[in-house]
């Protein structure tokens, strides 16, 4: 069998994924997130299903959604040249909120860099946090 083509990229690095629901699109995504970049996907996928086991997944517009079913979405996952970035989309909401400004009134990010150590503790309490506030309906 031959192996997978390499997947097409944006002009940011983000790999260009086909919509669709499930877990099968988010882990092609994960899979081909360049780099460095790949371990923290993983890892992120991880934790978030570690915290809400019943998680629910989908890729929209090249970019992996978690959400509740019947509340929406809560976070996505987004590569950049030189980060990966985490967007909570009710992030405000969050105590304490994600570092990251938005362009949008409640979504926060959180952005890693390739020398970060992401603070695990810190995360999945948002992830828990977020899973519980109503969600986006996109």
């Amino acid at each position: 069998m031959a192996p997978d083509p390499e997947p097409k990229r944006s002009s940011s690095g983000n790999p260009i994924i086909p919509k669709g629901e499930g877990d099968g699109p988010v882990q092609q995504y994960i899979a081909a997130m360049p780099g460095w970049k790949r371990a923290i996907g993983e890892r992120l996928d991880e934790l978030i299903v570690q915290t809400v086991p019943d998680v629910q997944k989908s890729v929209k517009w090249n970019t992996p959604f978690y959400g509740v079913e019947g509340d929406g979405w809560f976070l996505a996952l987004y590569c950049y040249a030189k980060y990966v970035q985490v967007t909570f989309l009710r992030g405000t909401s969050l105590d304490p909120a994600p570092p990251g400004p938005s362009k949008t009134q409640e979504a926060r990010y959180l952005n890693i860099h390739e020398d970060d150590d992401l603070d695990e503790a810190q995360f999945v309490a948002w992830v828990e946090q977020a899973s519980e506030l109503p969600g986006e309906h996109l």
